[in-house]
């Protein structure tokens, strides 16, 4: 499992930046027009919310964890703010996930 959360690690921060490049070059790198269209359309907006509300259960957690466990947090809310919910919980979760080797 824990090679599948390095896949999704990296797929969670190659996707979503490719498409950010992507959207610059549409608008010559600016970003104007770039949030109205995440509500633009009832499918686009459910979308929207329910990352936004998964992100934001996930920084929860985090806190939680943080105060629970003396968990460090540093580097998952960076990923969080930076990439995304696409790279801060496969990242998390590759970090948790004991590495087991079948002898």
């Amino acid at each position: 499992m824990k090679r599948i959360y390095l896949i999704l690690c990296i797929l969670g921060t190659a996707l979503p930046y490719y498409n950010l490049v992507q959207f610059l070059i549409g608008t010559k790198g600016s970003m104007q027009g770039f949030f109205t269209p995440l509500f633009a359309t009832f499918p686009t907006a459910m979308i929207s919310w329910d990352l936004m509300i998964a992100g934001t259960t996930f920084l929860v957690f985090l806190i939680h964890q943080s105060q629970k466990k003396s968990l460090k947090v540093t580097k998952y809310l960076i990923a969080l703010f930076v990439v995304g919910f696409s790279l801060a919980l496969p990242l998390y979760l590759y970090d948790n996930e004991s590495f087991k080797r079948l002898n």
